[in-house]
């Protein structure tokens, strides 16, 4: 009965001593949550206030080792939805302290895909949702949009926060000139969400030259072709070209001679008809290049 409180004691501020209470809390409170039976649900509360510390002190890398277990621990726990969506989303915010976005999203994703259907037009699924989007927005390596497009609650802002998922839409399948006249449309927008429009910006120039790269037929895009489309100056195309190799969303080989960039593979941002389609298109263009190989190899055979 006394350990809640002693778990709250010990994840309190250590006035006393601040250089080196978080230290002795959290010694004291992983003592105790290793001395605890595996499948005990005391252990997730010890856990809460281990999270608590951490934040506190910004030691998110004593954190990061553990999170592998944290699955495994919460179903010994046999934690409901509720609780895990609590524990994720501390995590989110001792990550988000220690201005670790990437794991940060992560487990803010984990906690939306903690909310039942039924609830993801509720208010705590709109905030929680919205949070997300910003986050996957504003990170400058996120470029797969389709883990959240995915969710009910965030499907759920198409009604209750049309101009917000407008923008997500746009960032999922779209390219610059859509977000510019986005921009031009919906104007304040972007800095009364507290979106960093550079960012952004420059995530919607790396996913539009993804999309170039996947739709064009010949595999070959003219440095012309990339700077327009990315609205920059010619001299710059092969520095966002590389880039956009670095994010990991092309690979290729830039050609100064021939001002060409050939493209050996790239990301589909979404597959639907129109991906289809291209795909069709080029087989069969392989289709017929194997033909007229097999046509010369029949004609050698014949002399």
């Amino acid at each position: 009965m006394f350990l809640p409180r002693i778990c709250q004691n010990l994840s309190s501020p250590v006035t006393s001593s601040p250089t080196n209470g978080p230290g002795l809390a959290l010694s004291v409170l992983t003592t105790i949550f290793n001395i605890l039976p595996q499948d005990n649900d005391v252990r997730y509360h010890v856990f809460l206030a281990i999270l608590r510390v951490i934040r506190s002190s910004g030691s998110f890398e004593l954190l990061r080792p553990q999170l592998k277990n944290l699955d495994t621990w919460i179903t010994q726990w046999e934690t409901d939805e509720e609780d895990q969506r609590k524990l994720y989303l501390s995590i989110a915010e001792v990550a988000e302290e220690a201005s670790e976005e990437e794991q940060s999203y992560l487990y803010l994703l984990r906690a939306l895909r903690t909310i039942p259907s039924d609830e993801a037009s509720s208010p705590e699924a709109r905030q929680l949702s919205i949070r997300a989007l910003k986050s996957a927005l504003s990170y400058p390596t996120h470029f797969d949009f389709q883990d959240l497009t995915s969710l009910d609650s965030i499907q759920a802002l198409r009604k209750s926060d049309p101009v917000l998922f407008e923008l997500l839409d746009i960032f999922n399948a779209q390219v610059l000139d859509d977000y510019n006249d986005f921009k031009d449309e919906h104007d304040s927008f972007i800095s009364s969400q507290s979106l960093p429009d550079e960012t952004l910006t420059r995530k919607m120039r790396l996913l539009t030259l993804a999309s170039l790269a996947a739709s064009t037929q010949s595999r070959s895009l003219p440095y012309q072709h990339i700077s327009r489309a990315l609205q920059i100056p010619s001299e710059d195309t092969e520095i966002w070209v590389i880039d956009t190799i670095r994010a990991g969303l092309v690979e290729g080989k830039l050609s100064q001679l021939n001002q060409t960039f050939l493209v050996h593979r790239s990301t589909y941002r979404v597959f639907g008809e129109k991906q289809w389609t291209e795909v069709q298109g080029r087989l069969d263009t392989w289709r017929a290049s194997l033909e007229g190989v097999l046509g010369v190899v029949r004609a050698e055979r014949e002399k």
